[in-house]
């Protein structure tokens, strides 16, 4: 159930090696998690390490570490693909260590943070992914995401498209 536009039509397991997700912990905490395929195994990175106790983090993470294996292995186009996959659960770990922290309310813009420089290759989190800076990291985040919105090339005078949301007015 992905829109057209943006399928990849790519398989995991065979094109796709790695996964992002942003998890949601009781309506007010954000974390992402990283999948390795290859490696069976899933970071977590959690911008406000004492909001969650180990023991909810086991709880959350649990159906990643079973469900992505039993996808696998159910959404192998070939009898050869599914049999290189095994329902063994997938391991974790909550990386702590080089792992920028905020303040209550940018858990959210530091889950997305996190995917994106680990996505670009980014050996640590650079420096200037601080708290200091998290105001202008949201907005250039929402700018972004704006304008990658399908359709929003096609607009001739984006100023009205702005007052039409009736974000700035």
């Amino acid at each position: 159930i992905v829109p057209t536009f943006c399928a990849s039509n790519k398989t995991w397991g065979v094109d796709i090696d790695e996964i992002y997700a942003p998890v949601n912990f009781q309506n007010d905490h954000w974390i992402a998690i990283w999948i390795s395929i290859p490696k069976r195994h899933i970071i977590v990175w959690d911008s406000i390490v004492k909001h969650i106790s180990k023991a909810e983090l086991d709880e959350i993470i649990e159906p990643f570490l079973t469900m992505v294996p039993y996808l696998l292995v159910e959404c192998a186009s070939t009898d050869e693909e599914r049999i290189k996959y095994s329902l063994e659960p997938f391991t974790y770990e909550r990386q702590t260590v080089g792992v920028p922290q905020c303040i209550a309310g940018d858990c959210g813009v530091y889950a997305l943070k996190y995917m994106e420089c680990h996505a670009l290759g980014y050996i640590s989190f650079p420096a200037a992914f601080c708290e200091k800076n998290v105001k202008q990291i949201r907005e250039k985040m929402a700018h972004d995401i704006f304008h990658e919105t399908p359709g929003f090339e096609g607009i001739e005078d984006k100023s009205s498209y702005y007052n039409d949301l009736d974000t700035y007015g």
